[in-house]
């Protein structure tokens, strides 16, 4: 099968999104005028080591954010976000988290998710996550589409789970990731191999 994009893929489901498949959760919170935010997004990666960075895309609109959704909204508003990373222990509550609420409501309250304050910027955290990457924004890019933007942060700060880390690694049980359509699937089974001289 061959399709291109802007023809149509004739499928009942678009296979997008479970092509580039598995991706990590970036489990996104965020703080504005409006009160606390937390939403999963799945267009989520880090980008650079030193410094570290990392970027996460929104890909609709809510009809009271004026063209985005509320993470983006308050981004613009306060320049920081927290990405924190999740195992598939958690995935009912960040499942919880993405319903469509109005702007100005607490998803870490709705969903009975334990908060934390940030230690770098002013933003809440998980207080339960994996790992929380605290982060500064670099840039805001408006993509192709409607609605669709890219958020480039610097990593200024990093929470680690105490039982996340063994022998010095970070190494929770399981990674919670996205696949396509309504696809997740938990990361546990790892190789390693070194890469050659």
């Amino acid at each position: 099968m061959f399709y291109r994009p802007a023809d149509g893929h004739g499928l009942p489901h678009n296979p997008f999104n479970a092509i580039v498949a598995p991706r990590p959760i970036g489990w996104i919170s965020t703080r504005g005028t409006l009160g606390d935010n937390l939403a999963p997004y799945s267009f989520f990666n880090a980008v650079a080591y030193v410094p570290p960075q990392v970027m996460f895309a929104s890909t609709s609109a809510k009809p009271d954010r004026d063209g985005t959704k509320d993470s983006v909204a308050q981004i613009h508003e306060t320049g920081v976000f927290c990405v924190n990373l999740l195992g598939s222990d958690q995935k009912d509550v960040m499942n919880a988290s993405c319903a469509p609420f109005p702007a100005g409501t607490d998803e870490f309250t709705q969903a009975g998710i334990a908060k934390a304050e940030a230690e770098t910027i002013d933003c809440p955290r998980v207080a339960q996550a994996q790992a929380t990457l605290e982060c500064r924004v670099v840039q805001v890019i408006a993509l192709l589409g409607e609605a669709n933007f890219m958020v480039h942060g610097e990593v200024t700060g990093v929470h680690i789970r105490p039982d996340c880390l063994r022998d010095g690694r970070y190494a929770p049980t399981d990674w919670l990731t996205r696949m396509g359509y309504r696809d997740y699937a938990a990361v546990k089974d790892l190789f390693e191999l070194e890469r050659p001289d």
